[in-house]
């Protein structure tokens, strides 16, 4: 099947729903997506400045230590009220791996994304639902792509409790060469003082014929405006004996 017809195939599953958009917001950042849709005739651009991941790993007792940082991208754009287009990038990388007193260096490009984000109308003032089909293309370089392309189909639901505090959750249903990955994103958000705020996350991930994987993430944001917000952000991976971190830096324009 050509990657057209399965993008048409998960846009489909979306489309029929009747829906409403909620109030804008931006993606970034966390692990999950939230349930705001861009305006139509605008543009939300939404940057690492940059992504970074930590590994340690231990290959035949020694270990294997690998940083890696990248500037990945993520440009929404309203179609409807209620429907946005995605197009990403994970954009140049870089990756320096030390192990048995050696350094090796390395960089390339990353994978592209294009996806289709739908408000769903849940008549409801505080509980907002979207959902997302999204494919990414292995067109990146080697060592920073995928491999094959990864299809899939999310959704997510926020509930805004109060002024000072939402929650939500993300889930992913993923499918790359045959084999289907589901991932469950429970969030809480929580307003900390005046334009900052902060989230954390919890990442739950189960890939077909692979162990569970779990993942701990924090945040903070911060609104300089409606159309301008930095943000900062840390997680640990809580799998097997391997260390593994991440944490990035981030800026978002509304256009």
């Amino acid at each position: 099947m050509t990657i057209l017809k399965k993008m048409t195939l998960l846009i489909a599953s979306t489309v029929s729903m009747g829906s409403m958009a909620a109030d804008f917001s931006f993606d970034r950042p966390g692990a999950g997506f939230g349930t705001g849709i861009t305006p139509v005739g605008q543009l939300a651009w939404e940057q690492g400045l940059p992504s970074a991941t930590y590994t340690e790993t231990t290959i035949d007792g020694a270990k294997a230590k690998t940083v890696t940082l990248n500037g990945d991208m993520l440009f929404r754009t309203g179609l409807t009220p209620s429907m946005e287009l995605q197009l990403g990038w994970q954009g140049p990388a870089w990756t320096q791996t030390k192990y048995k007193g050696q350094k090796n260096d390395d960089s390339g490009l990353g994978d592209v994304t294009i996806g289709i984000k739908k408000a769903i109308d849940l008549k409801d003032d505080k509980l907002t639902l979207a959902v997302l089909a999204q494919a990414q293309i292995a067109t990146g370089n080697d060592g920073f792509t995928a491999e094959d392309d990864i299809y899939t189909l999310g959704s997510s639901v926020a509930y805004q409790y109060n002024d000072l505090v939402n929650t939500g959750i993300t889930m992913k249903y993923e499918v790359q060469d045959g084999n289907w990955a589901v991932t469950a994103i429970p969030t809480i958000g929580y307003k900390i003082a005046g334009k900052l705020s902060g989230f954390s996350e919890f990442i739950y991930r189960k890939e077909e014929s692979q162990d569970y994987e779990y993942g701990l993430g924090s945040g903070l944001i911060y609104a300089l405006n409606d159309r301008t917000q930095f943000d900062t952000s840390i997680g640990v991976d809580l799998n097997g004996k391997d260390r593994s971190y991440n944490a990035g830096f981030g800026v978002a324009f509304l256009f």
